[in-house]
Protein backbone atom coordinates (compact mmCIF):
# COMPACT_ATOMS: atom_id res chain seq x y z
CA UNK A 1 0.00 0.00 0.00
CA UNK A 2 1.20 3.59 -0.67
CA UNK A 3 2.94 5.52 1.89
CA UNK A 4 0.88 8.74 2.90
CA UNK A 5 2.15 9.52 6.59
CA UNK A 6 6.02 9.85 7.02
CA UNK A 7 7.55 10.75 10.48
CA UNK A 8 11.06 11.31 11.11
CA UNK A 9 11.36 11.34 14.83
CA UNK A 10 9.92 8.21 17.12
CA UNK A 11 10.24 10.30 20.72
CA UNK A 12 7.51 10.96 22.57
CA UNK A 13 5.66 13.72 20.61
CA UNK A 14 6.11 11.69 17.85
CA UNK A 15 4.50 8.38 19.58
CA UNK A 16 2.34 10.48 20.72
CA UNK A 17 0.51 11.35 17.38
CA UNK A 18 1.22 8.36 15.67
CA UNK A 19 -0.60 6.53 18.60
CA UNK A 20 -3.70 8.43 18.25
CA UNK A 21 -3.20 8.84 14.55
CA UNK A 22 -3.63 5.28 14.04
CA UNK A 23 -6.27 5.11 17.39
CA UNK A 24 -8.28 6.80 15.54
CA UNK A 25 -7.90 5.48 11.90
CA UNK A 26 -6.90 8.81 10.28
CA UNK A 27 -3.99 6.63 9.19
CA UNK A 28 -3.42 2.82 8.60
CA UNK A 29 -0.12 1.62 10.11
CA UNK A 30 0.40 0.05 6.67
CA UNK A 31 0.36 3.81 5.24
CA UNK A 32 2.78 5.36 7.70
CA UNK A 33 6.90 4.84 7.89
CA UNK A 34 8.88 6.16 10.82
CA UNK A 35 12.61 7.02 10.79
CA UNK A 36 14.25 7.15 14.11
CA UNK A 37 17.65 6.47 14.73
CA UNK A 38 17.77 4.47 17.80
CA UNK A 39 17.49 0.73 17.12
CA UNK A 40 15.20 -0.05 20.08
CA UNK A 41 12.82 2.63 19.67
CA UNK A 42 12.53 1.38 15.96
CA UNK A 43 11.51 -2.20 17.20
CA UNK A 44 9.39 -1.09 20.06
CA UNK A 45 7.42 1.46 17.36
CA UNK A 46 7.18 -1.53 14.68
CA UNK A 47 5.86 -3.64 17.42
CA UNK A 48 3.39 -1.26 18.94
CA UNK A 49 2.21 0.33 16.29
CA UNK A 50 2.11 -2.26 13.49
CA UNK A 51 4.39 0.51 11.31
CA UNK A 52 6.99 0.58 8.79
CA UNK A 53 10.46 1.79 10.53
CA UNK A 54 13.61 2.50 8.97
CA UNK A 55 16.63 4.89 9.95
CA UNK A 56 16.76 6.25 6.54
CA UNK A 57 15.08 9.72 6.42
CA UNK A 58 15.19 9.87 2.46
CA UNK A 59 12.63 6.73 2.44
CA UNK A 60 10.21 8.15 4.87
CA UNK A 61 10.65 11.91 2.80
CA UNK A 62 8.92 10.12 -0.06
CA UNK A 63 5.28 9.80 1.89
CA UNK A 64 2.49 11.53 -0.78
CA UNK A 65 0.42 12.84 1.59
CA UNK A 66 2.34 14.09 4.93
CA UNK A 67 6.12 14.43 6.22
CA UNK A 68 6.18 15.49 10.00
CA UNK A 69 9.54 16.44 11.32
CA UNK A 70 9.66 15.93 15.10
CA UNK A 71 13.37 15.77 15.84
CA UNK A 72 15.39 18.11 18.26
CA UNK A 73 15.79 21.86 16.40
CA UNK A 74 19.38 21.33 16.89
CA UNK A 75 19.91 18.52 14.12
CA UNK A 76 17.44 19.97 11.92
CA UNK A 77 20.76 21.26 9.27
CA UNK A 78 22.06 17.40 9.61
CA UNK A 79 18.45 16.26 9.17
CA UNK A 80 17.71 18.70 5.69
CA UNK A 81 21.23 17.84 4.79
CA UNK A 82 20.42 14.09 4.39
CA UNK A 83 17.22 14.60 2.44
CA UNK A 84 18.65 16.77 -0.22
CA UNK A 85 19.44 13.18 -2.24
CA UNK A 86 16.23 12.46 -1.56
CA UNK A 87 13.85 11.32 -4.72
CA UNK A 88 11.77 14.14 -5.83
CA UNK A 89 8.15 14.07 -4.12
CA UNK A 90 5.02 15.30 -5.14
CA UNK A 91 4.96 19.28 -4.38
CA UNK A 92 1.64 18.51 -2.24
CA UNK A 93 2.65 16.91 0.37
CA UNK A 94 2.56 18.42 3.27
CA UNK A 95 5.64 19.26 5.43
CA UNK A 96 4.34 19.72 9.42
CA UNK A 97 7.41 20.60 12.08
CA UNK A 98 7.21 20.92 15.73
CA UNK A 99 10.37 21.85 16.04
CA UNK A 100 10.79 25.03 18.63
CA UNK A 101 12.53 28.10 17.11
CA UNK A 102 12.67 26.80 13.50
CA UNK A 103 11.21 29.09 11.05
CA UNK A 104 8.77 29.18 8.44
CA UNK A 105 11.45 30.95 6.18
CA UNK A 106 14.09 27.95 7.36
CA UNK A 107 11.47 25.59 6.24
CA UNK A 108 10.93 26.92 3.18
CA UNK A 109 14.38 26.96 2.25
CA UNK A 110 14.71 23.22 3.04
CA UNK A 111 11.68 22.26 1.54
CA UNK A 112 11.49 24.77 -1.44
CA UNK A 113 7.88 25.16 -3.11
CA UNK A 114 6.10 23.05 -0.72
CA UNK A 115 3.56 23.92 1.63
CA UNK A 116 4.96 24.11 5.23
CA UNK A 117 2.76 24.24 8.48
CA UNK A 118 4.75 25.00 11.65
CA UNK A 119 3.13 23.46 14.62
CA UNK A 120 3.95 23.96 18.39
CA UNK A 121 1.99 21.03 20.32
CA UNK A 122 2.38 20.55 23.76
CA UNK A 123 3.10 17.21 26.33
CA UNK A 124 -0.38 17.13 26.90
CA UNK A 125 -0.90 15.18 23.77
CA UNK A 126 0.45 12.15 25.37
CA UNK A 127 -2.76 11.89 26.98
CA UNK A 128 -4.90 13.47 24.49
CA UNK A 129 -5.10 16.52 25.96
CA UNK A 130 -3.00 18.66 24.70
CA UNK A 131 -3.17 21.90 22.63
CA UNK A 132 -1.44 22.87 19.40
CA UNK A 133 -0.54 26.13 17.47
CA UNK A 134 -0.61 25.99 14.01
CA UNK A 135 0.76 28.63 11.25
CA UNK A 136 0.80 28.68 7.38
CA UNK A 137 3.70 28.80 4.97
CA UNK A 138 3.53 30.49 1.56
CA UNK A 139 2.57 27.69 -0.14
CA UNK A 140 -0.25 26.21 2.55
CA UNK A 141 -3.68 26.73 1.86
CA UNK A 142 -6.93 26.24 3.69
CA UNK A 143 -6.89 22.54 2.36
CA UNK A 144 -3.18 21.78 3.96
CA UNK A 145 -4.25 23.49 7.27
CA UNK A 146 -7.67 21.38 7.22
CA UNK A 147 -5.35 18.45 6.94
CA UNK A 148 -3.12 19.64 10.07
CA UNK A 149 -5.85 20.23 11.98
CA UNK A 150 -7.66 17.23 11.53
CA UNK A 151 -3.73 15.67 12.64
CA UNK A 152 -3.54 17.69 15.96
CA UNK A 153 -7.02 17.70 16.66
CA UNK A 154 -5.90 13.53 17.35
CA UNK A 155 -4.26 14.95 20.65
CA UNK A 156 -5.66 17.74 22.07
CA UNK A 157 -7.44 21.35 21.06
CA UNK A 158 -5.85 23.71 17.82
CA UNK A 159 -5.36 27.14 17.59
CA UNK A 160 -3.72 28.98 14.21
CA UNK A 161 -1.80 31.58 14.86
CA UNK A 162 0.72 34.07 13.18
CA UNK A 163 4.23 32.97 12.89
CA UNK A 164 5.17 36.25 14.71
CA UNK A 165 3.68 34.73 17.58
CA UNK A 166 5.04 30.94 17.73
CA UNK A 167 7.63 31.64 20.15
CA UNK A 168 5.93 33.32 23.09
CA UNK A 169 3.13 30.12 21.98
CA UNK A 170 6.44 28.24 23.26
CA UNK A 171 7.12 30.12 25.86
CA UNK A 172 3.62 29.49 27.42
CA UNK A 173 1.74 26.26 25.79
CA UNK A 174 5.66 24.35 24.66
CA UNK A 175 7.01 24.74 28.02
CA UNK A 176 4.37 25.66 30.40
CA UNK A 177 3.48 21.90 31.24
CA UNK A 178 6.85 21.96 33.59
CA UNK A 179 5.85 25.11 35.09
CA UNK A 180 2.31 22.78 36.21
CA UNK A 181 4.17 20.44 37.17
CA UNK A 182 7.21 22.31 39.26
CA UNK A 183 3.76 24.04 41.06
CA UNK A 184 1.75 20.81 42.07
CA UNK A 185 4.81 19.14 43.50
CA UNK A 186 5.16 22.57 45.33
CA UNK A 187 1.63 22.00 46.43
CA UNK A 188 2.34 18.66 47.53
CA UNK A 189 5.44 19.51 49.54
CA UNK A 190 3.67 22.22 51.43
CA UNK A 191 1.24 19.36 52.56
CA UNK A 192 4.21 17.82 53.67
CA UNK A 193 5.16 20.73 55.45
CA UNK A 194 1.73 20.77 57.04
CA UNK A 195 1.96 17.52 58.25
CA UNK A 196 -0.06 15.43 55.64
CA UNK A 197 1.30 12.18 54.50
CA UNK A 198 3.26 12.65 51.22
CA UNK A 199 1.10 10.19 48.69
CA UNK A 200 -2.03 11.78 50.69
CA UNK A 201 -0.47 15.54 49.53
CA UNK A 202 0.13 14.39 46.12
CA UNK A 203 -3.13 13.60 45.40
CA UNK A 204 -4.68 16.49 46.90
CA UNK A 205 -2.65 18.54 45.27
CA UNK A 206 -3.16 16.97 41.73
CA UNK A 207 -6.76 16.62 41.66
CA UNK A 208 -7.00 20.44 42.77
CA UNK A 209 -4.96 21.69 39.66
CA UNK A 210 -7.17 19.64 37.30
CA UNK A 211 -10.48 20.08 39.21
CA UNK A 212 -9.45 23.85 39.11
CA UNK A 213 -8.98 23.55 35.42
CA UNK A 214 -11.73 21.87 34.51
CA UNK A 215 -13.72 24.56 36.23
CA UNK A 216 -12.79 26.97 35.23
CA UNK A 217 -12.78 25.51 31.17
CA UNK A 218 -16.52 24.17 31.37
CA UNK A 219 -17.74 27.96 33.48
CA UNK A 220 -15.74 29.93 30.94
CA UNK A 221 -14.87 31.98 34.39
CA UNK A 222 -12.24 34.60 34.63
CA UNK A 223 -9.11 33.42 36.77
CA UNK A 224 -9.42 36.21 39.06
CA UNK A 225 -13.24 35.78 39.73
CA UNK A 226 -12.58 32.05 40.57
CA UNK A 227 -9.64 33.79 42.95
CA UNK A 228 -12.03 36.08 44.79
CA UNK A 229 -15.14 33.70 45.17
CA UNK A 230 -12.60 31.49 47.07
CA UNK A 231 -11.05 34.29 49.28
CA UNK A 232 -13.11 34.98 52.10
CA UNK A 233 -12.33 38.00 54.34
CA UNK A 234 -9.24 37.04 56.89
CA UNK A 235 -9.77 33.68 56.15
CA UNK A 236 -6.94 31.28 54.88
CA UNK A 237 -7.06 31.49 51.39
CA UNK A 238 -6.24 35.20 51.83
CA UNK A 239 -3.31 34.54 53.85
CA UNK A 240 -2.07 32.16 51.82
CA UNK A 241 -2.46 34.49 48.53
CA UNK A 242 -0.34 37.42 50.57
CA UNK A 243 2.73 34.82 51.22
CA UNK A 244 2.43 34.06 47.22
CA UNK A 245 2.51 38.02 46.49
CA UNK A 246 5.64 38.56 48.83
CA UNK A 247 7.48 35.62 47.03
CA UNK A 248 6.88 36.85 43.80
CA UNK A 249 4.92 33.97 42.12
CA UNK A 250 3.25 35.77 39.81
CA UNK A 251 6.14 37.36 38.68
CA UNK A 252 8.28 34.30 38.33
CA UNK A 253 5.66 32.45 36.31
CA UNK A 254 5.38 35.33 34.18
CA UNK A 255 9.43 35.92 33.53
CA UNK A 256 9.67 31.97 33.03
CA UNK A 257 7.51 32.09 29.87
CA UNK A 258 9.15 35.23 28.94
CA UNK A 259 12.53 33.19 29.66
CA UNK A 260 11.35 30.45 27.06
CA UNK A 261 9.99 32.66 24.97
CA UNK A 262 13.51 34.13 24.37
CA UNK A 263 15.44 31.08 24.21
CA UNK A 264 12.65 29.72 21.67
CA UNK A 265 13.55 33.11 19.34
CA UNK A 266 17.40 31.93 19.75
CA UNK A 267 16.83 28.58 18.92
CA UNK A 268 15.54 30.04 15.50
CA UNK A 269 19.00 32.33 14.84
Amino acid sequence: MTIKFGLIGGGVMGEALLSRLIAQQIYSPDEVVVSERLPQRREFLAQQYGVQVTDDNQAVAQATEVLLLAIKPQVFDAVVAQLKERVEVETSQLVISILAGVTLWQLEKAFPKQPIIRAMPNTPATVGAGIAALASGTHANQQHLQQARVIFQAVGEVVEVSESLMDAVTGLSGSGPAYVAIMIEALADGGVAAGLPRVLASALALQTVLGTSQLLQQSKMHPAELKDRVTSPGGTTIAGIAQLERAGFRSALIEAVVAAYRRSQELGQ
